[in-house]
């Protein structure tokens, strides 16, 4: 449905978006866009259940402030009760900083997901609904148990819940499985293949998405789910590698890479994609695009939802000066350096009015499965770049 025509949908409850200080960029766009489209709209602003529908900006004032010794609290300087709330969280967003007896800390994944407990201790239970949406899942990478070890993904989730959150809506989640710890409540994780797929589009004006020229790769078998689904929209072919690791010893948590064994057809002369949920190190990236190479893969994109780029962008930048690489998309549901911005060989994938549709439809208690599966948006948009 088109967004400036809910004219006969009266919404949920008031509209209230509360970004934290990580979000707060993208939550600006966020509403942005939902003013735009509501000040278009054709709804009847004189009746009652519109009365506050048309506004400038429906962001919340609302504020984290911490003591001397790193303690906090969560402020709301205005009522959001009987509001449709949506409460916007970017754990990875490590630039903000705060002091603890005169020494600088940089905020955590942890100081984050504490700052989202204390917005909604805040709101007392007063909004009608509230909604967490959290682009990169706390914690999601620690969402099984194999021998002694925390289930830090499905505690969080089931403590948000238990403090009265409605619905979490998060992207490309490490194992979507982890949703099982609230069987109750609204779990979704989307995947943002449209946005990928239109970015290459709009950047590359060779492209050309088809079986002969292009093939869609996975880095690893955890990433297969992606790279299939990937591959089925775009109707081209897809690869995989498979890490084999050293299960012998253990590397800064983790067992070493010993080699990437690839299945699938040949990539010679052939684009390809090599599609993941995030880029930590870069490492395993990197490796993967020099086999691609060996191989005599063309041109090499590495398309990943969040780019946390953990070490630094040296090695990327090595990898583009020598032709490994020809670009890296990542999304900008994480925190972003101006550096990473100033790339030549990066482009940003912006997912705000995505996030601005999915809470537009949303407040109107609008069913949104046709955004959770952008199949037909993907058709549309090669059928326009003559793709297909």
């Amino acid at each position: 449905m088109s967004q400036n025509n809910f004219a006969d949908i009266i919404p949920y409850g008031d509209l209230g978006i509360l970004a934290l200080e990580s979000s707060h960029e993208i939550g600006k766009k966020v509403d942005a866009y939902i003013s735009s489209w509501r000040t278009e709209s054709e709804n009847d602003a004189e009746s009652i259940h519109f009365s506050s529908y048309k506004k400038d900006s429906y962001l919340l004032d609302a504020v984290c402030p911490r003591f001397g010794s790193g303690e906090a609290k969560g402020i709301l300087n205005e009522s959001v009760r009987g509001k449709d709330l949506y409460i916007l969280v970017d754990v990875c967003n490590y630039s903000l900083t705060y002091t603890v007896c005169g020494q600088l800390n940089h905020m955590s994944p942890d100081d984050h997901f504490q700052d989202l407990k204390r917005m909604i201790a805040a709101v007392s239970g007063k909004a009608r609904r509230i909604t967490v949406i959290m682009p990169y899942l706390y914690e999601g990478r620690q969402h099984k148990r194999n021998f002694r070890e925390s289930m830090d993904c499905a505690l969080a989730l089931q403590e948000l819940t238990n403090m009265g959150v409605d619905s979490i809506i998060t992207f490309d989640a490490h194992d979507p499985r982890v949703q099982n710890a609230i069987p109750l409540n609204t779990f979704e994780t989307i995947r943002p293949t449209y946005q990928f797929i239109k970015a290459i589009l709009k950047n590359v004006p060779d492209i050309k998405i088809n079986p002969k020229n292009m093939m869609v790769i996975s880095p690893d078998e955890g990433a297969t789910d992606r790279a299939i689904y990937f591959a089925g929209v775009a109707g081209v072919d897809m690869g995989m590698f498979y890490k084999r690791r050293d299960y012998t010893k253990i590397i800064e948590g983790r067992n070493p890479i010993v080699a990437h064994e690839f299945l699938g057809s040949d990539v010679e002369g052939k684009d390809v994609v090599v599609v993941d949920d995030l880029i930590s190190s870069g490492e395993s990236m990197i490796d993967v695009a020099t086999e691609l190479k060996r191989r005599k893969a063309n041109r090499i994109f590495l398309a990943s939802t969040f780019g946390l780029f953990t070490n630094g962008l040296e090695k990327f930048d090595k990898a583009f000066a020598s032709g490994l690489i020809y670009r890296v998309m990542t999304t900008n549901l994480v925190y972003q350096t101006d550096e990473l911005l100033s790339k030549e060989y990066y482009i940003n994938v912006d997912m705000s009015k995505y996030i601005a549709l999915l809470i537009n439809t949303l407040n109107h208690d609008y069913s949104i499965a046709g955004l959770l599966d952008p199949s037909e948006r993907i058709r549309k948009i090669l059928e326009k770049y003559e793709q297909i």
